[in-house]
């Protein structure tokens, strides 16, 4: 595969398509592929400054990129003990609102010396744990789901369409049961289902998924991942429908405490890049993994719907699809549809955050969603996550390095870029140059911009 690094995401993200994208090729070569470790990788603290002195309850909040802000919130959370209540990541302003209770005056200082807003609340993180534990005893019927907002310092609980009759009794009345203030209902117009379907992408069992992110196991083996409900509905997976398989299932979890698999390609010479596939030839340059923030900016690409956007909206879910109840998942309000399972969702500079589950609704209406984090699944399989050859520079990098880098251009697509450039063009009758020629509308899909 090509690799076109260099490409940025404007800040106002942009209209981003839903066009189906050439399928991913594994590139055969000797190298071996590059890994880190990514549960205990801090991305760098990019766009960061500082705005005050920091030095009393009344400095002024620090100026910090996504990425910095979960690293302020990792440490200072811990330090807060009890009366830490979640936190979330105010985009507009580009600072953390760090959630406390009690009545210290000594930890709002202490929030706010660190750069962050402190925001007294009433519900500590126990309590909302100990509700979202009730709800799970009490009201896990399938079609609903809850996480923990703190935005609201509540739970917020969704129910799908499916959910009515005597089960709509049972949810609204556990949640009543937890008290004013603590969780709220809303409904959702689609139905919660993984985002399975039996197409382009990677194929097993009659079934259809995407890839998620290259990573390399923990013995040295090329790898990837992707939804652990596409782990389980077959274990090979091919490049075309019924083609010859290119990888196999070592392990998978669905349901339960995650939706992710791990799959090794078959072929132990296989050097599966450390990017991201765009769509039009285009390739982000995955950095390292990170964890998610409640309000973050996040990027999902999938072979069904092609790059979308959105927010983080809420983490820890629970979702209780009719195949069973996962657990530890993202919530977002990007959208997403079947075949799009085990896509990758990252940031604009590079950092892989999650792992295509499912949710409900589709790209034309929206809908809810819900990620595995890649942080979670990469510990549990014990791999590390492949970083591209530009991984220091990342989507922040400029379009002349992106032009430079190894004498190609997006325009060349030698050797291996000239089969995806192909692909490309004969997908939809349609080739990439007219594409490139019409209205910009290869700069414009998915929100990135080039040459």
């Amino acid at each position: 595969m090509s690799s076109t690094t260099g490409f940025r995401i404007p800040a106002g993200g942009g209209e981003l398509s839903h066009r189906r994208i050439p399928k991913r090729k594994a590139v055969l070569a000797g190298a071996g592929a590059v890994g880190i470790a990514a549960a205990a990788v801090l991305l760098p603290h990019a766009n960061a400054s500082q705005s005050g002195s920091g030095s009393g309850p009344e400095a002024d909040p620090r100026t910090l990129s996504a990425a910095a802000a979960q690293d302020l919130v990792s440490e200072l959370g811990p330090q807060l003990g009890d009366a830490y209540a979640g936190a979330y990541y105010d985009a507009q302003k580009q600072q953390v609102v760090v959630n406390v209770v009690g009545d210290s005056n000594s930890v709002i200082v202490q929030v706010n010396e660190a750069g962050a807003v402190a925001r007294p609340v009433e519900n500590s993180m126990g309590q909302l744990k100990a509700a979202a534990d009730t709800l799970a005893e009490k009201a896990a019927v399938p079609g609903t789901a809850w996480a923990v907002d703190p935005r609201t310092n509540q739970l917020l609980v969704t129910a799908d369409r499916t959910v009515a009759g005597d089960d709509w009794n049972r949810l609204e009345s556990t949640v009543k049961s937890l008290g004013s203030g603590m969780a709220r209902i809303q409904k959702s117009a689609g139905v919660f289902k993984p985002f399975l379907e039996g197409g382009d992408a990677i194929f097993g069992g009659g079934s259809r998924c995407s890839l998620g992110f290259n990573v390399t196991t923990g013995d040295g083996q090329p790898g990837f991942l992707t939804a652990g409900h596409c782990g389980v509905a077959d274990d090979q997976w091919s490049e075309d429908p019924n083609g010859a398989p290119i990888g196999t299932v070592q392990a998978a979890t669905f349901p339960g405490e995650g939706d992710f698999a791990l799959v090794t390609y078959d072929d132990p010479a296989t050097v599966a890049p450390g990017t991201v596939d765009l769509g039009n030839g285009q390739t982000l340059d995955i950095v390292g993994a990170d964890d998610a923030a409640v309000g973050q900016e996040v990027f999902r690409m999938g072979s069904t719907t092609g790059l979308n956007s959105g927010q983080v909206t809420g983490l820890n879910a629970t979702v209780n699809y009719p195949e069973g109840t996962v657990t530890g998942l993202i919530q977002t309000n990007v959208c997403a549809e079947p075949g799009d399972s085990g896509g990758a969702l990252f940031t604009r500079d590079g950092a892989a955050i999650g792992l295509t589950s499912g949710g409900s609704g589709d790209c034309t209406s929206g809908g809810e969603t819900f990620f595995q984090p890649v942080t979670t699944a990469l510990a549990a399989v014990g791999a590390e996550i492949t970083t591209g050859d530009g991984g220091d520079g990342g989507g922040a990098a400029d379009q002349g390095q992106g032009q430079q880098q190894d004498g190609q251009d997006q325009g060349q697509g030698d050797q291996d870029g000239q089969d995806q450039q192909q692909e490309g063009q004969n997908q939809d009758g349609q080739d990439q140059q007219e594409g490139q020629n019409q209205d910009g509308q290869d700069q414009q899909q998915g929100g990135f911009d080039g040459t």
